[in-house]
Order: C-alpha cells, then sequence, then structure tokens
C-alpha cells in the first residue's frame, strides 16, 4: 500500500548538522500529515516534527530553534533538518506518513525503517 523510506542519517559531530528525507509512495490517495519521531535504546518512540495539511508544521519544544521541519506535498516528501547537534540527539530517527490509500479508508499510520543520527566526536 504506502511505503515510506528515509534517508540522510550518519555520524557527525557535535556542533554539526544533519538534513533527513522521507518520502512516501505506493497506493496513496491522500497524506494528511508526515512527521518525524525519534527512539533511544530501550526507550519508547518519541516526537519530533511534523507538518501537515495546509503546510502547517510543528516542532518539539526540546528540539525547537535547532531542528525545522519541511515538505514538498508534490513529492510525498518531508525533510528535518537538524542543526547544532548534541550527542543526546544520538537516536534512530522515524519517519511517519498519517494517510489514506483510497477514498472512503481509515487514517492509517505508516512508518519507515528508521535512520541511524549518531552525534559524537
Amino acid at each position: 500500500q504506502v511505503q515510506v523510506v528515509e534517508s540522510g542519517g550518519g555520524l557527525v559531530q557535535p556542533g554539526g548538522s544533519l538534513r533527513l528525507s522521507c518520502s512516501a509512495s505506493g497506493t496513496i490517495y491522500m497524506i494528511n500529515t508526515m512527521g518525524w519521531y525519534r527512539q533511544y535504546p530501550g526507550k519508547q518512540r518519541e516526537y519530533v516534527a511534523s507538518t501537515g495539511n495546509g503546510g502547517r508544521s510543528d516542532v518539539d519544544d526540546s528540539v525547537k530553534g535547532r531542528f525545522t521541519i519541511s515538505g514538498d506535498s508534490a513529492k510525498n516528501t518531508v525533510y528535518l533538518q537538524m542543526n547544532n547537534l548534541k550527542p543526546d540527539d544520538t537516536a534512530v530517527y522515524f519517519c511517519n506518513a498519517v494517510a489514506k490509500f483510497r477514498p472512503g479508508s481509515n487514517w492509517s499510520y505508516y512508518w519507515g525503517q528508521g535512520t541511524q543520527v549518531t552525534v559524537s566526536s
């Protein structure tokens, strides 16, 4: 139905930047929101940022001022620009799309496989 693929993770030094990309593809009728979550080892996934219908975007207070989310609705793609990265940002970052695959279907949550971000000197 809907596939979500992230890219752009890697190793970066503290204070550095990374840009994550996420694309949704497959049988998509409509996307409501796309967003980013992160997960630390042994912890639950936590919200980072999202962008939705009408171009509205939101960034969690924990990363506000350092992370920015943007999107290209025509390409079903979102980006997470991460600046001034800190070791505490080290986590697996997951992309999420809330979408319908056909008219009349329910909104469903689709997740990517995740991309590792490691901030270390």
